[in-house]
């Protein structure tokens, strides 16, 4: 009766319930602690600039004059970062296709752990921003690996859970690393950050462990066996940009990219906003918060996208995290008292996005391709988040640091993600293709 659960056919190579657990707690722990990476650029890059451009600090706030130059350079970090990640879901993307899920996967833990644990020498801003953009290629090509080895390792029965728990691990490992930095004893500051890249490189042993000791995916070993030579060389960028995986591409392109521009390029901009007017612990707190919220909602997603409906669940998220958001940029400030509630409500809602996806990304794409196509449809929403965070730095730095004004209207993806979702060829019946 266990051997029920299994996803293959008899034809295909069988695992273990022992191999399907390990694959699972591998695949979480990758993903949640480049979630921990995800927070690190988010709580780090400013007490960084400030240390490496030799910030004077009035007060313990941040001097008028040097505001521009410490928000650029945030908006730097942050888009070196995300281009790294785009790249990585790409390269170790193809990686997972041609080599195999478990190598790819260890890979990229290796590489997120090696360049942040290098970070820590960083003498200048451009250093530091060279090494956190190598980190995300680690960060980027984590995720298409670990949740097509989680999507082929268990039943169509219980994707939509796992879904869930891949989604919430990020968040899981946001919460931790922002649970710790709130507290006073551990706060990010210019003066003490270096050991934030210290934490940021012990991920390297779960790095090697997997690449050693983790088993494979059935499905695509099964995949390698059917295919030839000729076709496995053609697995890779081009293919899923040419017809008939173009169109497929670009949807899952577009329904990835709105949570992550809302995320990066529009909320995420609540905490140098924060850093702003408190330079205590109140950027941690709102991380928590969000973060705390958002593992709810990601550990959701999968399942209300079973319960409502892909489409339907991905609609309702976008308008409800369209008005939290809305409402927020609007009408609060950071030290309100109802601030951290509705920072919290729009983490739950952005939160189920990232249940959603590893559900419902995996779908759009048939074995031989799926470790590409997730991950390029995931992580090619990071250049548009780059170009939105460039945009706005700039715009920041002109408009003398007001980040309402720019809340406001770039929290407007969420009304693009309701259009997208109404003409989106989504299927509903939830399996995957071979």
């Amino acid at each position: 009766m266990a051997e029920s659960n299994d996803i293959s056919s008899t034809s295909e190579p069988s695992l273990t319930t022992r191999a399907r657990y390990v694959i699972l707690v591998f695949a979480f722990l990758g993903w949640m602690l480049a979630g921990m990476h995800l927070s690190i650029t988010g709580l780090a890059s400013s007490p960084v600039s400030m240390d490496l451009l030799n910030v004077d600090l009035e007060s313990g706030t941040l001097r008028d004059v040097d505001k521009p130059r410490v928000t650029s350079w945030y908006g730097w970090i942050k888009s070196g970062f995300l281009i790294g990640a785009a790249l990585g879901g790409l390269v170790f993307g193809r990686l997972g296709d041609r080599f195999g899920r478990t190598k790819a996967l260890g890979l990229a833990i290796l590489c997120y752990s090696v360049m942040t644990g290098i970070a820590y020498f960083a003498e200048t801003p451009g250093q530091f921003l060279v090494l956190r953009f190598l980190a995300g290629l680690g960060v980027g090509g984590t995720w298409p690996n670990g949740v097509s080895l989680v999507a082929e390792a268990w039943s169509n029965l219980s994707r939509p859970m796992l879904a869930g728990v891949m989604g919430t691990s990020a968040n899981v490992g946001i919460l931790a690393f922002s649970q710790l930095t709130a507290m006073e004893a551990w706060k990010i500051t210019p003066d003490s950050w270096r050991w934030v890249m210290v934490l940021g490189f012990s991920p390297v042993v779960l790095g090697l462990i997997c690449i050693l000791l983790v088993p494979e995916s059935p499905r695509w070993l099964q995949s390698r066996k059917e295919s030839t030579t000729e076709t496995q060389t053609k697995v890779g960028f081009t293919e899923i940009f040419r017809p008939p995986l173009l169109a497929t591409t670009l949807v899952g392109i577009g329904l990835a990219s709105v949570p992550l521009i809302g995320g990066w390029g529009s909320s995420s901009w609540i905490i140098p906003w924060a850093d702003q007017m408190d330079m205590g612990t109140l950027k941690s707190k709102i991380s928590v918060y969000r973060s705390l919220t958002g593992v709810v909602g990601s550990l959701l997603g999968g399942w209300f996208a079973s319960l409502l409906g892909r489409r339907r669940c991905y609609l309702l998220t976008s308008l409800f995290a369209l008005i939290c958001a809305q409402y927020t940029f609007w009408f609060l400030e950071p030290t309100h008292p109802m601030f951290l509630f509705w920072v919290a409500a729009l983490g739950f809602f952005s939160g189920i996005y990232f249940g959603w996806l590893p559900l419902c990304l995996p779908e759009l794409f048939v074995t031989r391709v799926r470790s590409t196509g997730a991950g390029v449809s995931f992580n090619f929403g990071r250049i548009l988040t780059v170009v939105t965070i460039l945009t706005t730095s700039t715009m920041i730095v002109m408009l003398g640091s007001n980040f309402p004004l720019i809340g406001k209207v770039t929290s407007l993806i969420y009304a693009i993600g309701i259009v997208l979702i109404v003409l989106a060829p989504i299927k509903s019946d939830g399996e995957l293709q071979d």
